[in-house]
This record gives structure tokens, C-alpha cells and sequence, in this order.
């Protein structure tokens, strides 16, 4: 098969195709229109650039439709060839976003664009999602206001900023009740909630699991916490060396409870090894640090209930 045949297989054939194929299936809790996390038992890929790009986030291993093939199904090239082409014309299974009108990227830059939208107050929509939905307190979401961290978006859903080490806005995580993207034209590095000068830093891999950590420990003095958006992208890694390099620092990775979350958490430990800073892996007893939140909430709300005095009966003489 010459080269223009090959190019015009790449383009005809989506590594979605070939994941459906296989029997892979898409998480929506997950996935963003970008970045489509597929799975299948314990193997997780995630497809990236339309389609056309992938990446096993529990190895180093990426590429196109083609190292794609070969890596599940460990053939050579020109077998894969041969399985890709078999699946020209094939159609799999769509997320139910996918199928909505695609976001245009803003005339404005991603500073005005932050700055233009609102804080959330209390009793907004958006308040209400982070106090209620997500159960964290009112100190928390006044220290993120008080930082500068949070904004109102669409629909009752938040804006988590990502920043420099200068504090210039790069892009924002974007969470809902049924909304997780990050921001059109934006670039993850890391979201930063408390004390940035901190000698301790715990890097979790959302805004809300940052948030959540904080109010489970309390330590918001002497601690800053950190997400990367779901990621690993350059500038993020670049990021958490800068934070490592720091003296006397304590580098902390406080990722998901799953396998994802420990080769983040290995990425991290060799960041510490490398810059010659302690490290400490901090693990949620759930997946996630906001479900050990709503576990936390919900243990202090029993507590509460019980400690309550009970309804005396009325006696009739």
C-alpha cells in the first residue's frame, strides 16, 4: 500500500472505530468532546485531536490509528495496516454530545473572558452546586472567593482556574451537574487554592477534589492545593517542578484512588526524587476526595440527628 493510500486510511479511519471494535466503551463522567476517555476492564485510552490521536494515561504510550491497532492487538505495522482498513466505512457508537452544535472558540482572550464573567454569590446557582451538590462549606467557597479561583458558568456550572506561577489565567476547568470540559482555547496548568507560598503542596486532579482535601484537612495556612485538570499536559509537569524545587517543600500526591491516580502519583514521587524534595502519597479512602466530602457531611449530619433530643409522647390522663 503506498503512502497516499495510507494517509487517506488515517484520515477515513478514527481510533474511536477501532476502541468500539475492540469492545471499549466511552465514560461520559469522564470525558470531555476533546479528550474521550474509552474503557474496557481495566485498560483505559483516551482519544484526543477529532479522533485522530490517542494515549494510554497508565503507560507512555500514544499515537495514531495505526500504533493504536498494533498496541492492543500486538501485531506489527502491516498487519495493522490490514486491520484498519478493514474497518473503513465503520460507524461506531457516539457519545450523545457529540452530536451538539461545536463551541467557536471567542474573538476574546482567555483573560477577558474570565474576567468578564461573575463571581458565584451565595444562594446562585452556582453556589448552590458547590454547597450542596458537592458539600463544601461556606469558608471554603469564601477562601476561593477571596483567591480570586472561582467564576459562574453556564448553566449553574463553575470555572476552576488554571494559572502560571505569575497568576495570569490560562484556562479553567469547566464542572456541572451534567457538564465537565475545560476551557475552548485554553491551556491546563494548575489550579491553586491556598497558601501559595506554602511549604506543603498536594496535587489532586480536580478543582473540586482540591477544594474538597482542603476542607477535609483544614490546613489552608500552611498548605497549597492543586489540580491539573484530569491531565498531564508539558506545562502542568513544568509546573510541579517549579513547586518541588522550592526549600523545604513537601510535595504531595493526593490523586484518585484507582490506577490512573497511582501513575500520576508515580509521575509526581519522581518529581520529588529528581528535585530532592520529600514526598508523600495521600490517598482518598473512596475514588475521590469529594466523595470522601459527602461521606465526611453525611457521618456529621448522622451525628448531629443522633445528638438530638427525642420527641416525648403526650399522655392523656
Amino acid at each position: 500500500m503506498n503512502r497516499k493510500k495510507v494517509e487517506e486510511l488515517r484520515e477515513r479511519v478514527s481510533c474511536a472505530a477501532v476502541l468500539d471494535k475492540a469492545g471499549f466503551a466511552v465514560d461520559l463522567r469522564e470525558s470531555t468532546r476533546r479528550a474521550v476517555k474509552y474503557r474496557r476492564d481495566g485498560d483505559i485510552i483516551i482519544v484526543t485531536h477529532a479522533g485522530r490521536g490517542w494515549f494510554d494515561p497508565l503507560s507512555e504510550a500514544k499515537g495514531d490509528v495505526f500504533s493504536l491497532v498494533e498496541h492492543l492487538a500486538g501485531v506489527g505495522f502491516a498487519d495493522g495496516l490490514r486491520r484498519v482498513a478493514e474497518l473503513t466505512g465503520y460507524e461506531p457508537e457516539q457519545p450523545a454530545w457529540k452530536r451538539e452544535v461545536r463551541e467557536r472558540i471567542p474573538d476574546i482572550s482567555i483573560e477577558q473572558r474570565w474576567r468578564v464573567r461573575r463571581r458565584p454569590w451565595p444562594r446562585s446557582f452556582t453556589w448552590r452546586y458547590l454547597a450542596d451538590g458537592r458539600f463544601l462549606s461556606e469558608e471554603i467557597l469564601r477562601a476561593a472567593m477571596r483567591q480570586d479561583r472561582l467564576r459562574q458558568g453556564p448553566c449553574g456550572s463553575i470555572w476552576a482556574a488554571h494559572t502560571r506561577d505569575d497568576g495570569t489565567v490560562t484556562g479553567w476547568e469547566e464542572r456541572g451537574p451534567q457538564w465537565r470540559s475545560f476551557a475552548t482555547g485554553g491551556t491546563k496548568v494548575l489550579f491553586r487554592f491556598g497558601q501559595l507560598d506554602a511549604p506543603r503542596a498536594c496535587v489532586t486532579e480536580a478543582a473540586i477534589d482540591a477544594m474538597s482535601l482542603a476542607a477535609i484537612e483544614s490546613r489552608l495556612l500552611d498548605s497549597l492545593y492543586l489540580s491539573t485538570g484530569g491531565g498531564w499536559a508539558p506545562a502542568t509537569e513544568a509546573a510541579i517542578r517549579i513547586l518541588a524545587a522550592s526549600p523545604g517543600m513537601l510535595l504531595v500526591a493526593a490523586t484518585d484512588n484507582n490506577a490512573q491516580g497511582d501513575v500520576y502519583s508515580d509521575r509526581i514521587e519522581r518529581i520529588a526524587r529528581h528535585a530532592g524534595c520529600a514526598f508523600q502519597r495521600l490517598r482518598p479512602s473512596r475514588q475521590d476526595w469529594n466523595e470522601d466530602l459527602e461521606e465526611m457531611r453525611k457521618q456529621e449530619g448522622r451525628k448531629k440527628e443522633d445528638g438530638l433530643p427525642h420527641a416525648r409522647r403526650s399522655h392523656q390522663g
